[in-house]
């Protein structure tokens, strides 16, 4: 009996697949802290800020953690491909490989995919910060911060479609309520104005690219240009809204709890599903989440 060779192996799939996913634009790494989790669940009660430096005087003054506690809890994802042995002997090359790459491409952006669901979520009852409130909000309040609200509207005659002019106007608003938050000791949250990202819906790109880089907006000088970088996430399903990030800071707007790295699995013509069906089978598996961090460095802008 002729032995059908498919020309692949796991080993090449498997670094084909890590190649494609290492080459993956994505943009989690700089919205999120990642922090390493080596259990189901991690509890977050050092979200809560430090004090200012003090004079040594008597001796030092220590301050415990604060009462708020945020949990996240690990979730197994993965992503699955069956191809039937038929399909891969007739094509024995391309098929197969551009299928792993596309599998590759969707496990990569998972988790920026899992911020665009927490930034559309953001105002629902239930996706709460860590101080218990909904991660935008116009009145969280964190021990001595007072009231503070990320959670703006801004004006535009055709809200889904915003003039440049308009754009600008939210984005100044945003940048300043960004720049005033404070942390629970009542003391400024940011230092400086660097590390903004302005995440809009795709239909609001350009409008914010030029709101952004043009040297002129409505026969004015732009102050805000090059004020921040844009990212258009495919996800964000509100037109009418975009976000405002800092992303400079020890806590980011969002927090990665990475459990188990993505990983690369195959069962081919020696497996039971290839003996008895016929059919091959390419998945990544991995576990971890994608929770808020500090509400203090995300801004929600909704045009009206």
């Amino acid at each position: 009996m002729a032995i059908v060779s498919t020309g692949l192996n796991v080993a090449g799939l498997r670094s084909e697949f890590f190649s494609r996913l290492e080459n993956t634009p994505t943009y989690f790494q700089d919205l999120s802290t990642r922090i390493t989790s080596n259990k189901d669940r991690e509890s977050y009660r050092w979200l809560g800020s430090l004090p200012l430096m003090r004079e040594f005087g008597t001796g030092r003054l220590a301050r415990g953690l604060r009462v708020e506690s945020y949990d996240l809890t690990n979730t197994k994802y993965e992503i699955s491909l069956e191809c039937d042995r038929d399909e891969i002997s007739d094509d024995q090359t391309n098929t197969i490989r551009i299928r792993i790459h596309e599998l590759a491409q969707m496990a990569g952006t998972h988790k920026d995919y899992l911020i665009a669901q927490l930034l559309i979520n953001g105002a629902t009852s239930g996706f709460n910060s860590y101080d218990g409130v909904t991660f935008f909000n116009d009145a969280h309040v964190s021990g001595a911060s007072g009231s503070q609200d990320n959670k703006l509207a801004a004006t535009a005659t055709a809200p889904t479609d915003p003039t440049v002019a308009e754009f600008k106007t939210a984005l100044k608003a945003a940048i300043a309520a960004l720049l005033g938050f404070k942390n629970d000791s009542g003391n400024p949250m940011s230092m400086n104005a660097n590390g903004l990202v302005c995440v809009v819906p795709p239909s609001m790109y350009l409008t914010a690219l030029e709101a952004v880089n043009a040297s002129i907006v409505a026969s004015t000088t732009n102050v805000i240009q090059g004020a921040a970088r844009i990212i258009s996430f495919p996800w964000l399903s509100l037109a009418t809204t975009f976000y405002t990030l800092k992303v400079d800071g020890v806590i980011r707007p969002f927090i990665f709890q990475d459990r188990e790295p993505v990983e690369f699995g195959a069962l081919e013509e020696n497996s039971d599903e290839g003996f008895k069906r016929e059919k091959f089978l390419y998945g990544a598996r991995a576990r971890y989440t994608m929770g808020y961090g500090m509400f203090q460095n995300a801004v929600q802008t909704t045009f009206a």
